[in-house]
Protein backbone atom coordinates (compact mmCIF):
# COMPACT_ATOMS: atom_id res chain seq x y z
CA UNK A 1 0.00 0.00 0.00
CA UNK A 2 1.31 3.60 -0.97
CA UNK A 3 1.54 6.66 1.42
CA UNK A 4 0.32 9.38 -0.23
CA UNK A 5 2.46 11.47 1.56
CA UNK A 6 5.44 9.54 0.37
CA UNK A 7 4.25 9.42 -3.02
CA UNK A 8 4.19 13.57 -3.16
CA UNK A 9 7.81 13.54 -1.20
CA UNK A 10 8.98 11.68 -3.78
CA UNK A 11 7.56 13.71 -6.44
CA UNK A 12 8.79 16.58 -5.08
CA UNK A 13 12.34 15.07 -5.38
CA UNK A 14 12.52 13.92 -8.75
CA UNK A 15 11.29 17.77 -9.85
CA UNK A 16 13.71 19.11 -7.23
CA UNK A 17 16.79 16.91 -9.24
CA UNK A 18 15.41 17.75 -12.10
CA UNK A 19 15.35 21.88 -11.80
CA UNK A 20 18.85 21.93 -10.62
CA UNK A 21 19.78 19.65 -13.32
CA UNK A 22 18.72 22.27 -16.07
CA UNK A 23 20.07 25.16 -14.08
CA UNK A 24 23.49 23.05 -14.22
CA UNK A 25 23.55 22.88 -17.78
CA UNK A 26 23.25 26.96 -18.08
CA UNK A 27 26.52 26.90 -16.47
CA UNK A 28 30.13 27.77 -17.62
CA UNK A 29 33.11 25.68 -17.03
CA UNK A 30 35.21 27.50 -14.04
CA UNK A 31 38.34 27.85 -11.49
CA UNK A 32 37.15 27.84 -7.89
CA UNK A 33 40.03 29.14 -5.38
CA UNK A 34 40.23 26.91 -2.91
CA UNK A 35 41.84 28.41 0.14
CA UNK A 36 43.55 31.82 1.01
CA UNK A 37 41.35 35.39 1.01
CA UNK A 38 39.90 34.71 -2.52
CA UNK A 39 38.55 31.16 -0.85
CA UNK A 40 35.48 30.61 -3.04
CA UNK A 41 35.99 33.10 -5.87
CA UNK A 42 34.65 31.66 -9.12
CA UNK A 43 36.07 32.50 -12.38
CA UNK A 44 33.86 31.49 -15.05
CA UNK A 45 35.75 30.20 -18.44
CA UNK A 46 33.55 31.17 -21.36
CA UNK A 47 34.50 30.73 -25.19
CA UNK A 48 38.04 31.81 -26.01
CA UNK A 49 41.49 32.64 -23.97
CA UNK A 50 41.82 33.88 -20.63
CA UNK A 51 45.22 34.48 -19.31
CA UNK A 52 46.02 34.55 -15.18
CA UNK A 53 48.97 36.82 -14.33
CA UNK A 54 50.45 39.37 -11.92
CA UNK A 55 49.93 42.26 -14.87
CA UNK A 56 46.65 44.07 -14.38
CA UNK A 57 46.09 43.60 -18.65
CA UNK A 58 45.25 39.54 -18.18
CA UNK A 59 42.09 38.90 -18.11
CA UNK A 60 42.51 37.98 -14.48
CA UNK A 61 44.57 39.86 -12.46
CA UNK A 62 46.23 38.01 -9.49
CA UNK A 63 48.88 39.52 -7.02
CA UNK A 64 49.51 37.01 -5.22
CA UNK A 65 53.40 35.78 -3.95
CA UNK A 66 55.01 33.13 -6.87
CA UNK A 67 52.41 34.38 -9.44
CA UNK A 68 54.18 35.74 -12.78
CA UNK A 69 53.58 38.97 -14.76
CA UNK A 70 52.49 36.36 -17.21
CA UNK A 71 51.36 32.94 -15.63
CA UNK A 72 49.32 30.66 -17.30
CA UNK A 73 46.59 30.75 -20.23
CA UNK A 74 43.27 28.91 -20.52
CA UNK A 75 41.80 28.55 -23.78
CA UNK A 76 37.69 27.44 -23.96
CA UNK A 77 36.66 25.36 -27.18
CA UNK A 78 32.85 24.70 -26.70
CA UNK A 79 31.68 21.45 -28.26
CA UNK A 80 27.95 22.00 -27.63
CA UNK A 81 25.38 23.87 -25.53
CA UNK A 82 26.41 21.01 -22.53
CA UNK A 83 30.29 20.18 -23.15
CA UNK A 84 33.19 22.43 -23.83
CA UNK A 85 37.03 21.84 -24.08
CA UNK A 86 39.37 23.20 -21.39
CA UNK A 87 43.32 23.44 -22.45
CA UNK A 88 45.57 25.13 -19.94
CA UNK A 89 48.92 26.44 -20.66
CA UNK A 90 51.64 27.60 -18.93
CA UNK A 91 53.30 31.20 -20.10
CA UNK A 92 56.63 30.77 -19.00
CA UNK A 93 55.90 31.72 -15.42
CA UNK A 94 59.16 31.51 -12.74
CA UNK A 95 57.29 28.84 -10.29
CA UNK A 96 55.38 26.89 -12.89
CA UNK A 97 51.82 25.75 -13.32
CA UNK A 98 51.03 22.56 -11.44
CA UNK A 99 48.18 20.05 -11.79
CA UNK A 100 46.98 17.78 -9.37
CA UNK A 101 51.42 18.28 -8.63
CA UNK A 102 52.58 17.35 -11.90
CA UNK A 103 54.06 20.11 -13.59
CA UNK A 104 52.57 21.35 -16.65
CA UNK A 105 55.21 21.56 -19.68
CA UNK A 106 52.63 21.12 -22.85
CA UNK A 107 49.12 22.16 -23.12
CA UNK A 108 47.23 20.23 -21.33
CA UNK A 109 43.00 19.41 -21.27
CA UNK A 110 41.52 20.17 -17.91
CA UNK A 111 39.74 17.36 -16.15
CA UNK A 112 36.51 17.19 -13.64
CA UNK A 113 38.41 17.98 -10.57
CA UNK A 114 41.79 18.63 -11.41
CA UNK A 115 43.63 20.97 -8.63
CA UNK A 116 45.63 23.26 -10.20
CA UNK A 117 48.49 25.60 -8.54
CA UNK A 118 50.29 28.51 -9.29
CA UNK A 119 52.29 30.25 -6.51
CA UNK A 120 50.00 30.22 -2.93
CA UNK A 121 46.94 30.09 -4.96
CA UNK A 122 44.93 26.57 -5.90
CA UNK A 123 42.05 25.86 -7.94
CA UNK A 124 39.87 23.45 -8.65
CA UNK A 125 38.57 22.95 -12.32
CA UNK A 126 34.93 22.11 -12.67
CA UNK A 127 33.70 21.50 -16.18
CA UNK A 128 30.52 23.00 -18.05
CA UNK A 129 27.64 21.98 -16.60
CA UNK A 130 28.43 20.21 -13.69
CA UNK A 131 25.71 20.19 -11.15
CA UNK A 132 28.66 21.04 -7.93
CA UNK A 133 29.15 24.28 -9.77
CA UNK A 134 25.62 25.19 -8.40
CA UNK A 135 27.25 24.25 -4.43
CA UNK A 136 30.06 26.68 -5.02
CA UNK A 137 27.45 28.96 -6.53
CA UNK A 138 25.77 29.44 -3.37
CA UNK A 139 29.26 29.58 -1.26
CA UNK A 140 30.48 32.29 -3.35
CA UNK A 141 26.83 34.33 -3.09
CA UNK A 142 27.17 33.53 0.91
CA UNK A 143 30.59 35.15 0.97
CA UNK A 144 30.06 38.07 -1.22
CA UNK A 145 27.17 38.98 -0.88
CA UNK A 146 24.97 41.20 1.95
CA UNK A 147 22.25 38.99 3.43
CA UNK A 148 19.91 41.72 3.74
CA UNK A 149 19.99 44.08 0.21
CA UNK A 150 21.68 41.15 -1.91
CA UNK A 151 24.12 43.79 -3.31
CA UNK A 152 27.94 42.89 -3.13
CA UNK A 153 29.12 43.08 0.33
CA UNK A 154 32.51 45.86 1.87
CA UNK A 155 34.85 42.47 1.07
CA UNK A 156 33.88 41.88 -2.17
CA UNK A 157 33.60 45.72 -3.22
CA UNK A 158 37.47 46.16 -1.92
CA UNK A 159 38.96 42.98 -4.01
CA UNK A 160 37.43 44.80 -7.10
CA UNK A 161 38.06 48.33 -6.34
CA UNK A 162 41.75 47.28 -6.30
CA UNK A 163 41.35 45.20 -9.01
CA UNK A 164 40.09 48.01 -11.15
CA UNK A 165 42.30 50.47 -10.08
CA UNK A 166 45.65 48.73 -11.25
CA UNK A 167 43.95 47.91 -14.36
CA UNK A 168 43.24 51.60 -14.67
CA UNK A 169 46.75 51.92 -14.36
CA UNK A 170 48.20 50.10 -16.82
CA UNK A 171 45.48 51.30 -19.85
CA UNK A 172 44.87 54.56 -18.89
CA UNK A 173 41.36 53.46 -18.91
CA UNK A 174 38.79 55.69 -16.74
CA UNK A 175 37.41 54.67 -13.69
CA UNK A 176 34.90 56.04 -11.22
CA UNK A 177 33.54 55.64 -7.77
CA UNK A 178 29.74 56.42 -6.49
CA UNK A 179 29.52 56.35 -2.75
CA UNK A 180 25.79 57.12 -0.83
CA UNK A 181 24.59 57.59 2.47
CA UNK A 182 21.28 58.03 3.11
CA UNK A 183 20.24 60.86 4.87
CA UNK A 184 18.98 61.04 8.11
CA UNK A 185 18.71 57.77 8.02
CA UNK A 186 18.93 56.62 12.42
CA UNK A 187 15.91 59.52 12.27
CA UNK A 188 13.90 57.34 10.14
CA UNK A 189 14.72 54.16 12.08
CA UNK A 190 13.80 55.95 14.94
CA UNK A 191 10.51 57.24 13.89
CA UNK A 192 9.53 54.40 11.65
CA UNK A 193 11.20 51.34 13.96
CA UNK A 194 13.66 49.60 12.42
CA UNK A 195 11.78 47.12 9.88
CA UNK A 196 10.89 49.87 7.52
CA UNK A 197 14.60 50.79 7.73
CA UNK A 198 15.10 47.70 6.59
CA UNK A 199 12.26 47.92 3.66
CA UNK A 200 14.05 51.32 3.16
CA UNK A 201 17.55 49.63 2.03
CA UNK A 202 16.22 46.83 0.31
CA UNK A 203 14.01 48.71 -1.84
CA UNK A 204 17.09 51.14 -2.82
CA UNK A 205 19.07 48.09 -3.49
CA UNK A 206 16.36 47.02 -6.03
CA UNK A 207 15.77 50.52 -7.93
CA UNK A 208 19.34 50.92 -8.29
CA UNK A 209 19.96 47.18 -9.80
CA UNK A 210 16.98 48.17 -12.23
CA UNK A 211 17.55 51.75 -12.91
CA UNK A 212 20.76 53.29 -11.86
CA UNK A 213 23.81 50.62 -13.22
CA UNK A 214 24.73 48.54 -15.92
CA UNK A 215 25.77 45.06 -16.08
CA UNK A 216 29.87 45.75 -15.60
CA UNK A 217 29.30 48.48 -12.42
CA UNK A 218 30.06 46.79 -8.78
CA UNK A 219 27.08 48.06 -6.92
CA UNK A 220 27.42 47.44 -3.24
CA UNK A 221 26.64 47.97 0.60
CA UNK A 222 29.61 49.02 2.46
CA UNK A 223 28.13 49.33 5.46
CA UNK A 224 24.72 50.40 7.55
CA UNK A 225 23.00 52.97 5.17
CA UNK A 226 26.15 53.76 2.76
CA UNK A 227 25.98 52.01 -0.43
CA UNK A 228 29.47 52.10 -3.26
CA UNK A 229 29.04 52.04 -7.32
CA UNK A 230 32.34 51.35 -8.90
CA UNK A 231 31.75 52.14 -12.74
CA UNK A 232 34.63 51.14 -14.81
CA UNK A 233 35.58 52.44 -18.58
CA UNK A 234 33.58 55.59 -16.62
CA UNK A 235 35.17 58.99 -16.77
CA UNK A 236 34.38 61.58 -13.91
CA UNK A 237 31.97 63.42 -15.77
CA UNK A 238 29.57 60.25 -16.89
CA UNK A 239 30.28 59.42 -13.07
CA UNK A 240 28.52 62.51 -11.99
CA UNK A 241 25.94 62.29 -14.53
CA UNK A 242 25.19 59.11 -13.44
CA UNK A 243 25.36 59.77 -9.35
CA UNK A 244 22.54 62.51 -10.29
CA UNK A 245 20.27 60.09 -11.69
CA UNK A 246 20.56 58.30 -8.94
CA UNK A 247 20.34 60.81 -6.45
CA UNK A 248 16.79 61.43 -8.33
CA UNK A 249 16.29 58.15 -8.50
CA UNK A 250 15.79 58.09 -4.57
CA UNK A 251 13.80 61.35 -4.33
CA UNK A 252 11.28 60.26 -6.37
CA UNK A 253 10.59 57.15 -5.39
CA UNK A 254 7.99 55.95 -3.19
CA UNK A 255 8.93 55.08 -0.42
CA UNK A 256 5.70 53.11 1.68
CA UNK A 257 5.69 51.14 4.64
CA UNK A 258 2.70 49.85 6.29
CA UNK A 259 0.62 52.82 4.33
CA UNK A 260 2.90 55.73 5.72
CA UNK A 261 5.39 57.67 3.14
CA UNK A 262 8.97 57.49 4.19
CA UNK A 263 11.53 60.91 3.70
CA UNK A 264 14.43 59.06 1.90
CA UNK A 265 17.12 61.33 0.07
CA UNK A 266 20.48 60.61 -0.64
CA UNK A 267 23.83 62.40 -0.19
CA UNK A 268 26.78 61.44 -2.93
CA UNK A 269 30.10 61.37 -3.43
CA UNK A 270 32.08 61.02 -6.62
CA UNK A 271 35.46 60.07 -7.39
CA UNK A 272 37.69 59.05 -10.24
CA UNK A 273 41.07 57.48 -10.68
CA UNK A 274 44.19 59.62 -11.43
CA UNK A 275 47.70 60.75 -9.77
CA UNK A 276 47.51 60.13 -6.24
CA UNK A 277 45.36 57.39 -6.36
CA UNK A 278 47.03 53.94 -5.70
CA UNK A 279 44.34 51.81 -4.17
CA UNK A 280 40.85 50.85 -3.56
CA UNK A 281 40.98 52.46 -0.49
CA UNK A 282 42.31 56.04 -2.19
CA UNK A 283 39.39 55.83 -4.42
CA UNK A 284 36.85 55.32 -1.62
CA UNK A 285 38.48 57.52 0.75
CA UNK A 286 38.28 60.78 -1.70
CA UNK A 287 34.31 59.88 -2.93
CA UNK A 288 33.69 59.56 0.77
CA UNK A 289 35.23 62.97 1.32
CA UNK A 290 32.69 64.22 -1.09
CA UNK A 291 29.84 62.75 0.47
CA UNK A 292 31.05 65.08 3.40
CA UNK A 293 30.76 68.49 1.43
CA UNK A 294 27.24 66.84 0.06
CA UNK A 295 25.66 66.72 3.39
CA UNK A 296 27.50 69.71 4.71
CA UNK A 297 26.41 71.92 1.90
CA UNK A 298 22.28 70.67 2.28
CA UNK A 299 22.58 66.83 1.71
CA UNK A 300 20.60 65.45 -1.20
CA UNK A 301 22.89 66.90 -3.28
CA UNK A 302 25.98 65.28 -5.56
CA UNK A 303 29.72 66.47 -5.35
CA UNK A 304 33.17 65.45 -6.60
CA UNK A 305 36.37 65.43 -5.35
CA UNK A 306 38.26 67.86 -5.21
CA UNK A 307 41.94 68.77 -4.41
Amino acid sequence: MTDDNSTVLITDIHQALSTTDEEAKKKLACLVVVGGELNGTIFDLPEGIMTFGRNPDNTITLEFAGISRAHFQIQTKDINKLQAVCTIQDLGSSNGTFINNQQVIDPRILKKGDMIKVGTMAFKFIAKGDSERLAYDKLHEEANTDGLTKCFNKTYFNNASNLEVNKSKATGEPLSLIVFDLDHFKKLNDNFGHDAGDYVLKEIAQIIRLHGIRDRDVFARYGGEEFVILLPKTNLKQGFEIAERIRKIIENHDFRYENKKLPVTASIGVSDYRDGVDSGTELFKRADSAVYTSKNNGRNQVNFYKE
